[in-house]
């Protein structure tokens, strides 16, 4: 009997550009709610930059945003 070699697929990973970095973006900001719901799942969480494919910077930027709108009652905390 012959041992069946497995050949791995060469995993490249593409490189995705940052949505909220490109110019024509529009600016992260607690006051653009539209925008911020785009990153917060339907249970209230933010999405993770993994999923979203957006940078380290611009994750903590829209964390900030978000908490700031939700303390103003722009966001919700929970959502049911």
């Amino acid at each position: 009997m012959q041992a069946t070699q497995q050949t791995k697929k060469p995993y490249f990973r593409s490189s995705r550009n940052c949505p909220l970095s490109e110019p024509d973006s529009p600016p992260v900001d607690y006051k653009n709610v539209k925008l911020l719901q785009k990153y917060i799942s339907e249970r209230g969480k933010m999405i993770p930059s993994r999923i979203t494919s957006v940078s380290a910077k611009k994750q903590r930027e829209l964390a900030v945003a978000v908490k700031r709108a939700r303390f103003l009652g722009l966001l919700p905390y929970l959502q049911r």
